[in-house]
């Protein structure tokens, strides 16, 4: 048995309580010198994408934003650098996760990964800030700074872990966790299976391979993984 657990932060396994949205905000506010940011959907999307949004909803001009996005980026990463101590002391890991996440990294054959909106350096702080960093080979992940579309990120990570790991994977042994329709959207792009973790509508819910409220159970969630 061999698997690859390709997991998403936001929502399905910390809750950030705004500062990670407030990072992105405050890092789109100095680059375009923004008096109101407008609010704008940041479900499911990669970093990149929702700078965009914010930028387009300004009404920025789209030749301005591609200008703009690099230094946009590199300020979202200062930005919650700045505010790790905020993250730690408002944010959580939600129930259920730590311990599945401790099964699966002591179950042979399992390599846990991250595949997330994130900019990589975030992703790096986010599940440092709470004690998670060494269940996830960080390298072999799939991130924000990658690609804009989420839709592309299985893909990098599958030819990650081949190169740096030597490990090749058949769709039925990759599994996307997320908490989205876009994780869902993401994981079938790529060929591989998804577990939706939260309430979700019945139709994304039934689309997916599994769905849990929540991973609580951690017997029959890595039960499911791995079987």
């Amino acid at each position: 048995m061999k698997r690859l657990i390709l997991w998403d932060i936001d929502g399905t396994l910390i809750r950030t309580s705004g500062t990670g949205r407030k990072a992105l905000e405050v890092a789109a506010a100095e680059i375009a010198q923004l008096a109101d940011v407008p609010h704008v959907d940041m479900s499911g999307k990669t970093d990149p994408q929702i700078l965009r949004d914010i930028f387009t909803a300004a009404d920025i001009a789209a030749e301005h934003i591609d200008t703009m996005l690099p230094d946009a980026m590199s300020a979202a990463e200062k930005a919650l650098a700045a505010a790790e101590d905020e993250l730690r002391a408002g944010g959580y890991v939600i129930p259920g996760i730590r311990e599945t996440l401790e099964r699966l990294h002591a179950t042979d054959g399992v390599r846990q990964a991250l595949l997330t909106g994130n900019l990589t350096p975030n992703a790096a702080l986010k599940v440092g800030a709470f004690g998670l960093t060494e269940f996830f080979d960080i390298e072999v992940g799939a991130y924000g700074t990658d690609h804009a579309d989420r839709l592309e990120l299985v893909p990098i990570a599958l030819e990650r872990v081949a190169r740096l790991r030597g490990e090749h994977y058949a769709g039925d042994e990759v599994w996307v966790i997320g908490d989205t329709p876009n994780d869902l959207a993401c994981a079938r792009a790529g060929g591989v299976k998804c577990l939706i973790v939260g309430d979700l509508s019945r139709e994304a819910s039934d689309a997916a391979d599994a769905a849990y409220d929540e991973l609580t159970d951690v017997d029959a969630v890595c039960q499911l993984l791995t079987s």
